[in-house]
């Protein structure tokens, strides 16, 4: 299954998990200190949607869920 939206385009984005340990400085602390940076992917919601085509058929699309709720989608 594709990973990309057939209406908008929309796909995965990289991006990163930061960890942070420590007390505030608000708080009398000495502040936050990043301990771990892991990398990560974002992926959209995607779901298969039976769609009217223009044409007058219906076929199978991968549609993320921001299409759907915009009404770009016309459902079967």
């Amino acid at each position: 299954m594709s990973s990309i939206c057939e209406i908008c385009g929309k796909g995965p984005v990289r991006g990163a998990r930061i960890v942070r340990h420590g007390l505030s400085k608000k708080k009398g602390g000495i502040g936050l200190h990043t301990t771990a940076v892991t990398k990560r992917t974002f992926k959209p919601n995607l779901q298969t949607v039976r769609a009217a085509v223009s044409g007058g058929g219906t076929r199978k699309m991968t549609v993320c869920t921001s299409c759907i709720k915009a009404g770009k989608v016309a459902k079967a």
